[in-house]
């Protein structure tokens, strides 16, 4: 009898028991409505206790949730089953009173009687969002670039490229629109980057989208976000990138492939500061700074009515042109070390540098793939050299192939010593080629450096001659 006394004494504290608790609790009855809930759900929901009892728990919006509700049965979802018994933990994203998004760990566990029959559930929420930011910063940070050389990441000391760093620094403290122009492979993301690192919110997020990698349905998806149900395969809320940079960055990168209609709810959320999901109508205010980047030229996608020009005067505030290799030549050993290095900390590997005539045909070639070809390029020549410097002939066959055939100062050079200066007419051409060939033991790149012509005019000799590539002629 004691025992029990005692027991109904705690059930009178209940309410401030549970209140202390720093989870939110939520009791549902059968029909699916709340009995209970406590002071950390309110703060967590945003909706008051007196709002929540006696309501469907449909009123949370939780993405997790499987209605089941039918005119054969009486129980609200598939929680009151039976045979479901143990407790569920699983990670859902719920609608907070204000229409912003809340990810919580949700725990639930069944209600019974003494008779064993299932009366309620109890449900146990855990606010994870801070859990969820940092997953994001963590993710941005592993895809920058290893180390700090440079700019932020980026590599240079042209002329060109210290008035862009210049710019960046100013504008990265303004806090208005930015955007950024630039030829594919020129470090547009990097400088996107470099601006939100020295912005006035750099421990903020920065969120990354391509315009051009997704049709027009995706996009807006991915950008404004959706609630559960918006369309067909919307089985879970689905928070949109601006929300997910509010109170930071966010780098729209090929802003001018984005569709017309996207244009315009792109522009509303600039001039309004606020979004609506796909599928809802309730205003979200945001704080984000917009970083828009492209390789195109947007006053002439205006003049053809392929972007808006509202938007492009509203985008345009600050312009940073990022030169292309070609332009700021100069920056080319840079470059070529602070990959090379990057490489060797990753995979330890004896490599001095290019040898003369690699940084020759370097300096030369056109680079329409700008720095990641040159990049590219490196990690190729990493992979096949030996030691020592590298060479022509550990070069991308496309590089090489599609060389300039103006034949460079120490190519000129070591051919004229070599005496093997290209007289007028086929066979002597063909006599060099095979002299060539034969002193470099069949190596196409090199018998090209000695004859002062481009691999790929070695390779057209060889078929026109009916030579094989180690010097002898074909039947």
């Amino acid at each position: 009898m004691g025992a029990r006394q005692k027991g109904e004494g705690l059930n009178a504290h209940w309410p401030e028991i549970i209140d202390t608790m720093s989870e939110g609790l939520l009791v549902v009855g059968r029909d699916g409505r709340v009995q209970v809930a406590n002071q950390a759900l309110e703060k967590m929901t945003g909706f008051q206790t007196g709002e929540m009892l006696g309501q469907a728990c449909t009123i949370f919006n939780c993405d997790a949730c499987e209605l089941v509700l039918s005119p054969d049965t009486d129980q609200w979802c598939r929680l009151f089953d039976p045979g479901n018994e143990n407790v569920e933990s699983r990670r859902c994203r719920m609608i907070r009173k204000d229409g912003s998004y809340l990810t919580v760990l949700k725990n639930a566990s069944q209600l019974k009687d003494a008779r064993g029959r299932v009366i309620g559930v109890v449900e146990t929420l855990t606010d994870i969002s801070e859990l969820e930011r940092r997953e994001r910063k963590i993710l941005e940070l592993s895809r920058r670039l290893d180390g700090d050389h440079g700019f932020h990441g980026l590599v240079g000391r042209s002329p060109a490229m210290r008035r862009a760093f210049a710019i960046m620094e100013k504008a990265a403290q303004s806090g208005g629109p930015i955007i950024i122009y630039g030829e594919s492979g020129t470090g547009k993301e990097l400088a996107a980057q470099a601006i939100h690192d020295l912005g006035r919110s750099p421990d903020g997020p920065f969120i990354q989208l391509n315009c051009a990698a997704l049709n027009e349905s995706i996009l807006e998806s991915e950008l404004f976000g959706h609630v559960k149900g918006a369309f067909t395969g919307a089985y879970r809320h689905r928070q949109g990138r601006f929300e997910a940079a509010h109170g930071g960055d966010i780098f729209l990168d090929e802003i001018g492939d984005m569709p017309l209609t996207t244009q315009v709810k792109l522009l509303r959320i600039i001039e309004s500061k606020q979004l609506e999901r796909v599928g809802d109508h309730r205003p979200i205010p945001i704080d984000v700074r917009v970083i828009a980047a492209t390789h195109r030229h947007l006053e002439s996608l205006v003049a053809e009515k392929r972007f808006r020009g509202d938007l492009f005067f509203r985008i345009n505030i600050i312009p940073i042109h990022l030169p292309p290799l070609r332009e700021r030549t100069e920056d080319i050993p840079l470059l070529a070390e602070h990959f090379l290095q990057a490489m060797h900390e990753r995979h330890p590997k004896d490599i001095p540098g290019l040898s003369g005539p690699v940084m020759d045909l370097f300096l030369r070639h056109a680079w329409p793939g700008n720095v990641r070809q040159l990049k590219g390029a490196l990690e190729y020549a990493w992979v096949l050299s030996e030691g020592g410097p590298v060479r022509l002939d550990q070069l991308p066959p496309h590089l090489t192939g599609s060389s300039p055939a103006v034949p460079s100062r120490d190519e000129k050079t070591s051919a004229n010593q070599a005496g093997l200066k290209l007289r007028p007419g086929p066979e002597a051409r063909r006599e060099a080629l095979l002299e060539a060939l034969a002193r470099t033991g069949g190596n196409q790149s090199r018998a090209a450096a000695l004859l002062g012509v481009s691999r790929v005019t070695v390779w057209k000799w060889l078929k026109i001659f009916g030579i094989n590539s180690e010097g002898t002629a074909g039947e």
